[in-house]
């Protein structure tokens, strides 16, 4: 296959606008306890929990020490230095309070000052002296096992886990077994991580999830041979898994047999809905939309809350621009996730599709009571939500109200204050205050004077008000901060061809444009008004009616009309102009066209 795919849940099915964003830890970070490589499978979860969780930890045994004044003494000193910026020497004094006193929390003290100031090493050494002192403690074997795979020899963790799936409860074995899995994914060497897998698996070789972990692990170093092998031995111990076949699917070649496998196990098993999930998503992958939402259909039958399930007929529908379908879905998504709230899930971007559709029909204010439900989890869809909300309300006549929103807003990047400017221009500019979006921009520029996106807006109202030079000088600042910016070429090409003045230059800065992005309407546009200008009647009206037909935009359709008209085709022209007022009867191109052509609709 050109690129490896895996098969995932249907939870992590087109996820990355439904689920909460994760903040990343902030690096040292102490090793976590690593959770399974697969879930349990729907009917095994219900049965095995009780026995499969891990036993609670038991309380440790900690030494009778006295807490002298001279300990405290030197335990208040140590923390005092660390809180100043110095590690070395509060990391050995608690290294050495731990060996006398035998007191394991000293000693993870010392790991922790240890890896707070990014020393490796020593922080190793404190996690096996605090292992010493509390071998019985799952925290501290965790810590260990988080660095200890991360070594050029892996033999010290390979005895500990070893050692844990020995003395563990059968039934606690196959966790046990996919966290081991999960730590030797951070393992440099992977070949001797794979090893290390299958020495300490092999005693049990009878097991389900042994031949999954080494399917998935010869997969990963690229042996599809092994892992079709072991993903057999799996499905052998147990045909009716939904976890062995979704790897034998996995690694079964390329997406057309993986599809086949799971089609396959489907007609056997049609509950099986972890294998469905799967199989809608590579339908989905595989460009068959409709076939997909027959499965999530089949899906949502059965569990008709399932927000994976929801949220994925809503995308479905959204990509095939079933507008009705995509509103049904994404606005159930938001309800079920409203009565039953879920850390895991972030309603933000769902909510900002049912605003742009009640926004497409004209509602207006359902547009902005979707949009009002979105909270600032993540800053950057908030911000979008908050500038869309004073959009809206600019779009009623409440100007006063809109700029009042956006001056509340104090987002903290200069990309984001930048934006905001841009929103508060581009609101004036839409109600016709273009001198006011000129100061707007004006201040803008002069705060954030490297920005290209600002400058580009700065330099199209410093046109409106008749500040050509500093147009173009801004055009040019934006050509240099920016040198793919096709939008920056063009804009000044069709501002020399519109006002007619060097057209050699005007063309010549369309064209480079036009290379950037060859199917960009707005681009054809302008270099057939050029043409216009040029004298080139045949070229102006060929580029204006492909540009026309990729976007009827009304501007568009004014060009193409006053070169129809100097063709002498009045009759054409008159039918591109009306097609532009009907779209938008109060277009300034339009009425200053028709005003200097001596022209009536």
């Amino acid at each position: 296959m050109k690129n490896a795919f895996a098969i995932v849940t249907l939870s992590a099915l087109l996820s990355a606008c439904a689920v909460s964003p994760q903040k990343q830890p902030a690096a040292p970070e102490a090793p976590q306890s690593p959770a399974p490589a697969a879930p349990a499978e729907p009917d095994q979860a219900a049965a095995e929990t009780a026995d499969a969780a891990p036993p609670a930890a038991a309380p440790e045994t900690l030494p009778n020490t006295e807490l002298t004044g001279d300990l405290l003494y030197r335990i208040t000193k140590a923390e005092l230095e660390f809180k100043k910026g110095q590690w070395q020497g509060p990391y050995i004094t608690m290294m050495s309070l731990a060996q006398q006193t035998r007191d394991p929390r000293l000693a993870r003290r010392a790991a922790e000052m240890a890896l707070t100031a990014k020393q490796t090493g020593e922080g190793l050494s404190a996690i096996r002296l605090w292992r010493s002192l509390a071998p019985d403690s799952d925290e501290a074997m965790q810590y260990f096992l988080g660095f200890a795979v991360l070594a050029d020899d892996l033999s010290e963790a390979e005895s500990v886990f070893e050692l844990r799936l020995k003395n563990a409860k059968p039934a606690a074995r196959p966790l046990m077994m996919f966290q081991m899995q999960q730590y030797l994914l951070r393992a440099k060497d992977k070949n001797a991580a794979f090893k290390l897998e299958q020495r300490v698996l092999m005693p049990y070789d009878d097991m389900l999830e042994v031949h999954l972990i080494l399917a998935q692990g010869a997969f990963s170093l690229g042996d599809q041979a092994r892992a079709r092998d072991e993903a057999a031995k799996a499905l052998a111990i147990k045909p009716d898994s939904e976890l062995a076949i979704l790897t034998t699917a996995q690694v079964a070649g390329d997406i057309d047999a993986a599809m086949k496998v799971l089609n396959e196990f489907l007609a056997k098993y049609p509950k099986a809905g972890e294998v469905r999930a799967a199989y809608a998503r590579l339908l989905v992958d595989n460009k068959q939309p409709d076939q997909a939402r027959k499965e999530f259909l089949l899906l949502l039958k059965d569990q008709p809350d399932n927000l994976s399930v929801l949220y994925a007929l809503g995308v479905i529908a959204v990509q095939g621009n079933d507008v009705a379908e995509a509103e049904k879905y994404f606005a159930r998504f938001v309800t079920t996730l409203e009565a039953h709230p879920s850390d895991e899930r972030d309603p933000s971007k769902a909510l900002m599709i049912l605003s742009q559709i009640a926004e497409q029909r004209g509602d207006f204010a359902a547009a902005y009571t979707w949009l009002e439900k979105i909270d600032n989890s993540d800053e950057k869809i908030y911000l979008a939500s908050r500038l869309k909300m004073a959009v809206l309300t600019a779009r009623q006549g409440k100007i006063d109200e809109a700029r009042r929103l956006l001056s509340e807003l104090k987002p903290t990047s200069a990309d984001d204050q930048a934006q905001v400017f841009q929103t508060d221009a581009q609101l004036l500019r839409d109600a016709g205050d273009h001198r006011t979006a000129y100061l707007v921009l004006e201040g803008a520029v002069k705060r954030f004077p490297d920005n290209p996106d600002l400058l580009y807006d700065f330099a199209l109202v410093a046109e409106k008000v008749g500040q050509v030079e500093l147009m173009e000088k801004a055009l040019r600042q934006v050509m240099i901060a920016a040198p793919d910016n096709q939008h920056a070429y063009n804009a000044l090409g069709y501002s020399l061809a519109d006002r007619n003045e060097r057209l050699p230059e005007a063309y010549a800065l369309i064209d480079k444009a036009m290379q950037m992005a060859p199917g960009d309407p707005f681009i054809m546009d302008s270099m057939g008004w050029v043409q216009f200008r040029m004298g080139k009647l045949d070229d102006a009206e060929s580029f204006l009616r492909r540009a026309y037909t990729l976007r009827s935009d009304p501007e568009i359709a004014v060009h193409l009309g006053e070169v129809l008209f100097a063709k002498g085709d009045v009759s054409g022209a008159q039918k591109m102009w009306k097609e532009a007022q009907a779209k938008d009867p109060s277009n300034d191109a339009l009425k200053s066209t028709l005003a200097r052509l001596n022209q009536s609709l």
